[in-house]
């Protein structure tokens, strides 16, 4: 008997199903439309990691059965190919970028080929494609037209040693990802787009998705909105006021400090009056080595400075206060300023405990608004609403109520006002890096800013032998003077281009309509040319990626595609009707794999001792999707275990009858609808455990199925492991049969009649709570129930001779008798 071979199938079927073009979509079609997106992946030098099997073979099973099961599915595959790890690794290694990423993007394809996923080809993109890339640079300009784009002049993080500018997600520990060394803040004038003016939308129409609960909150948290209200304290013997944005206004007698973010404005314009300026300087200076999401984290501890001889006067009580600078403050949220009240928030508790700042007791639940002690000592800070005390003419009112009469009476007078502030700020979309698209703009000394004109699109990259960082912290490209020096287009006088590139999250926000771009005219101009196909394939029928996504580049593309939609191109205002996000595959040690653990899966080791059809398996049997799973050998083996007895029993004539026995009848139709159920509901795991299982009870001596239910067997495997299912297929499948691939069948159907369990375990509860299980009939009467339950002696004990006053019987389920 021949024995079970991958190296001798695998490669043949991936060839012959690209001859065929089954995995083609066709644009316009009149079967239902199914449009299944995977995050496209970073070329990175390493190739493919086993992180991108689990996701990519998981989407695969599912288009395929999609297929089968008659829908027109676009399952479409690319490169984001621009951004700082290419740029790196150039550098490292003296390699050109564009040959980095030409041999890169080789070795993907390879790799992503030779484990037989059904991706349509034809429509392969690269974000690194100047016809790819104008297109980047097009959204841009329409952003800059809508006065979505601006310049301003900000704080960056920035590297000493290699001399450049660095994206939050760029700096890790407070130190640059590309170097290691120290970063610090200084300010730059940086392009940005306007993502605030979508805060809003963003929030709102997150009721008209299908995502999961945790992915909505992520967006919710970031974007961050809060109503309150803004309150200005006069700064004591000086024209300047200091505007604080807070949430609970019902606190403000309780205030015994204000603190100011180490950046804040008012610093510079009173530093006369400051008499520790020097500590204050160097505070100031330490901060700006911490990144953000450092000074942000909740649970280090904050640290702060006194500004000695700076008084705030708090307008509703005139109580003069101290004012501090911190850390944890943060310039560009909520005006850079904090009210601190200790006795309410628990950070501030923390913080006014570690300075012997003063805490006053303002609000107190109800229940001790009568008996409190008003010098009582709090081991903790009281967060919740509650009743006002120790706060004048406020005193005894519920904290809702105070926080609207109060902010009247900061609006009567002049002194605050209702406001509505966001976590989320504008997002910066310069860098000064080379291995990026350049932005679209001329600067001319008599025109200003200066957009260039469509007509003139794609702004090519130019190539450079010197792709390293310089030392004034420009781009590269700002010393290519050929390059940079240019005639206005609205003068003709001399202007130079910008030198500042896009960020790596540039090109990937929208290339999901890249995909049917390339399909209808590989990216030519007008946009209204894809007004049709737009309108066909979108929106994405759901979207698959890392949690690690589900945040910043989930919230960008929704904002560029929102935007795109308010311009007319798209015809929805949400681009991803479903999102779901795959869990993490850890090393066999459970931490994450890497080089420096020496603990990383190479697919392609795995494909070439077990063949792609295993690993395919394995990563999807290996648990439930969503989580985290850690990596095994053994299992592995399982896999491989399962699909040579899957062969060996085709090989077996006298396994395969006329008909199949009702046992067998009975799991075959139950394993179609799981599976077909499974795959719907992207519960991998759970389907292949039951084709397992399947095969187990097939394997028992004398029981045969008939050629159909064994064919049957082979479609509900072969999205799962294609090339076994195929080779299989073709020895076993009809010779009269037209049909060249197993992948042009109908997906089977089952028998409902033939599913349906005789025998049914019936859960029995008294007042909701289960008190027995017993085997009965599944087409039970409730009649029939009742006895059986009433007489069974675990109930009669629980009943202790009670008469119930109502039986609920569910059939099929359960039996609820209420005393």
């Amino acid at each position: 008997m021949k024995e079970y071979n991958p190296k001798l199938i695998e490669g043949k079927w991936q060839k012959k199903w690209e001859r065929l073009g089954l995995n083609k979509a066709k644009d316009f079609d009149k079967r239902k439309k199914q449009y299944i997106l995977v995050e496209f992946p970073y070329p990175s030098g390493e190739g493919l990691h086993v992180g991108h099997v689990r996701s990519y073979t998981a989407l695969d099973a599912l288009c395929r059965k999609k297929r089968m099961a008659g829908y027109n599915v676009l399952y479409p595959i690319g490169y984001d190919a621009f951004g700082l790890p290419t740029e790196n690794y150039a550098i490292k290694t003296g390699i050109h970028p564009i040959k980095v990423t030409q041999k890169n993007t080789a070795i993907f394809r390879k790799q992503l080929k030779s484990l037989g996923l059904s991706f349509d080809w034809s429509r392969e993109i690269n974000t690194t494609d100047p016809k790819y890339y104008k297109w980047t640079q097009w959204i841009f300009l329409k952003m800059f037209e809508k006065g979505l784009a601006y310049q301003a002049k900000i704080p960056i993080n920035w590297c000493p040693s290699c001399k450049i500018g660095l994206a939050n997600e760029e700096v890790i520990g407070g130190k640059c990802e590309r170097c290691g060394a120290q970063t610090e803040k200084r300010e730059k004038k940086q392009w940005l787009l306007k993502i605030t003016a979508y805060a809003d939308r963003l929030i709102e129409d997150l009721k008209k998705v299908d995502y999961p609960e945790k992915i909505k909150n992520q967006q919710i948290n970031w974007i961050g909105r809060s109503e309150g209200t803004e309150v200005k304290f006069q700064i004591l013997n000086c024209k300047f006021q200091i505007s604080v944005f807070t949430t609970r206004i019902d606190t403000i007698f309780g205030v015994t400090a204000l603190v100011l973010a180490p950046e804040h404005e008012l610093i510079s314009k009173i530093k006369n009056q400051i008499l520790n300026i020097e500590e204050v300087e160097e505070y100031k200076k330490n901060t700006q080595k911490k990144p953000e999401i450092e000074r942000m984290d909740f649970e280090k501890e904050k640290s702060g400075v006194p500004l000695q001889g700076v008084y705030a006067i708090n307008p509703l009580n005139d109580e003069k206060i101290p004012v501090w600078i911190g850390d944890y403050v943060i310039a560009s949220y909520g005006g850079g300023a904090v009210m601190v009240v200790p006795a309410h928030d628990q950070r501030d508790y923390e913080f006014a405990k570690r300075y012997h700042l003063a805490i006053r007791e303002v609000v107190v639940p109800e229940s001790d608004a009568k008996n409190i002690d008003n010098q009582r000592e709090l081991k903790e800070a009281y967060t919740d609403y509650g009743i006002l005390i120790n706060s004048g003419r406020f005193n005894g009112l519920r904290s809702e109520d105070a926080i609207k009469k109060i902010t009247d009476w900061l609006i009567e007078n002049k002194l605050g006002k209702k406001t509505v502030n966001y976590h989320l700020r504008d997002w910066v979309f310069s860098r000064q890096h080379y291995w990026g698209e350049p932005i679209p703009i001329i600067h001319c000394e008599k025109c200003g800013v200066v957009p260039i004109s469509e007509k003139d699109l794609p702004v090519k990259l130019p190539y450079v032998k010197n792709y390293k960082p310089t030392s004034t912290g420009e781009s590269p490209l700002a010393e290519i003077k050929e390059w940079v020096n240019v005639k206005c287009p609205k003068c003709g006088g001399p202007a130079k281009r910008e030198t500042d590139t896009m960020p790596n999250w540039a090109g990937s926000n929208w290339y999901y309509l890249a995909y049917l771009m390339r399909g209808i005219s590989n990216f030519q101009f007008p946009i209204s040319k894809y007004e049709k196909v737009f309108k066909y394939w979108m929106p994405v029928d759901l979207y698959n990626g890392g949690m690690e996504h589900t945040t910043l580049h989930l919230l960008y593309s929704r904002f560029v595609y929102k935007f795109l939609y308010d311009i007319g191109a798209v015809p929805h205002d949400e681009p991803y009707k479903s999102r779901r996000s795959h869990g993490m595959v850890l090393a066999a040690d459970g931490r994450k794999m890497s080089k420096s653990f020496g603990n990383v899966i190479n697919p392609d080791e795995i494909v070439k001792k077990y063949g792609a059809d295993t690993i395919r398996l394995y990563e999807m049997f290996m648990g439930p999707y969503e989580e985290a799973i850690n990596w095994s050998a053994e299992s592995l083996e399982g896999c491989y275990r399962f699909l040579k007895r899957v062969w060996n029993i085709y090989q077996d004539k006298k396994k395969i009858g006329k008909s199949t026995s009702r046992d067998l009848a009975q799991k075959i139709n139950y394993t179609i609808k799981k599976v077909s159920d499974d795959l719907e509901n992207m519960r991998f795991n759970t389907a292949v455990s039951t084709m397992m299982e399947f095969l187990n009870s097939w394997q028992e001596e004398d029981k045969l199925i008939s050629k159909k239910d064994a064919e049957s067997f082979l479609k509900i495997l072969a999205p799962f492991c294609p090339h076994i299912a195929e080779e299989i297929y073709q020895k076993v499948k009809n010779k009269k049969s037209k049909v060249k691939s197993i992948f042009e069948e109908s997906w089977p159907r089952y028998d409902e009649q033939l599913i349906k369990k005789e025998t049914i375990e019936m859960v029995i509860q008294i007042n909701g709570k289960v008190r027995d299980k017993i085997e009965v009939s599944a087409e039970i009467s409730k009649e029939e129930a009742e006895k059986l339950a009433l007489n069974s002696e675990k109930i009669k004990k629980w009943l202790n001779n009670q008469k119930p006053k109502l039986i609920v019987f569910v059939k099929g389920k359960l039996i609820n008798i209420v005393i």
